[in-house]
């Protein structure tokens, strides 16, 4: 193990070992991946990418993606210490990504589906023009084919480089979804840390039912932004998922090593 100590913090090879943001313990990689990216000690959940996820949820090998040809486009030239197609060109490299959703078919559990899994490395999972493009057909090919719909959130909200385009997103996949929910047609929301501004404004919150993993963000604005509009302090752990599912806004939190299973179970009951 390579260990270099600092006046401010310990930085550990990254391909033998993690260090944990909860308990801040140094853990072994398999041992992180084989507790499928759960902290063995503490309970802190770490991110996982969209293909990590995907691995996780659907039967092995059965991910086929579509749609993975559209390209992200510059509608304003928008520019601020980057420009935006440069951004865009960085988180590709950074998530391996062509966008913030990877979208396709898959089985869980020996069932077919429509799988859409965001990943929060591409831009913080920010929902642009191709985003809600990609989302949409997959709701659409889901509504058509009959297939469930199983969409994975995970986003900090609209796409802020893109303006009016990125917040009309919300509209057309809502109302792709109102389409599916006419055809009867199952969608299960799995909603992971976080799941903030138009993301949770529109696909995210509209699911048949609706699942979080543990401690979980989930809200339109942060927390601090609502403090100083209402000049009040908030309840603890207000916008976790445990608070939701208190209050009813959500309908249960799962383990992570339970999901495949409880999502398998869900979609079973109610296509029959």
């Amino acid at each position: 193990m390579t260990v270099e100590k600092s006046k401010d913090k310990t930085s550990v090879h990254t391909g033998l070992w993690k260090k944990c943001n909860g308990c801040q313990q140094i853990i072994y990689n398999k041992e992180l991946k084989a507790n499928f990216s759960v902290c063995p000690k503490c309970g802190y959940y770490f991110r996982l990418s969209a293909k990590d996820r995907i691995r996780q949820l659907s039967d092995e090998d059965s991910f086929r993606e579509m749609w993975n040809d559209l390209q992200t486009v510059d509608p304003l030239g928008f520019k601020d210490t980057h420009k935006y197609a440069v951004k865009v060109r960085e988180a590709r490299i950074k998530s391996k990504l062509a966008e913030a959703v990877a979208a396709g078919t898959a089985k869980i559990s020996g069932v077919p589906v429509v799988l859409c899994v965001m990943d929060f490395a591409f831009m913080g999972g920010s929902m642009g023009s191709v985003v809600g493009e990609k989302i949409s057909r997959a709701i659409e090919y889901a509504a058509a084919k009959r297939i469930p719909l199983v969409i994975v959130s995970a986003s900090g909200g609209a796409r802020m480089q893109e303006g009016i385009f990125s917040l009309m997103q919300m509209a057309k996949t809502s109302a792709a979804l109102a389409l599916l929910a006419e055809r009867r047609v199952p969608f299960v929301s799995v909603l992971t840390h976080p799941v903030t501004g138009g993301v949770s404004a529109s696909y995210a919150m509209l699911g048949d039912v609706i699942i979080s993993e543990p401690k979980a963000l989930i809200g339109f604005a942060g927390p601090r932004v609502i403090e100083q509009t209402i000049k009040q302090n908030l309840p603890e752990g207000f916008q976790l998922a445990e608070f939701l599912l208190e209050h009813g806004l959500i309908d249960m939190v799962v383990e992570r090593a339970e999901l495949k299973n409880t999502v398998s179970k869900i979609i079973n009951y109610l296509r029959n």
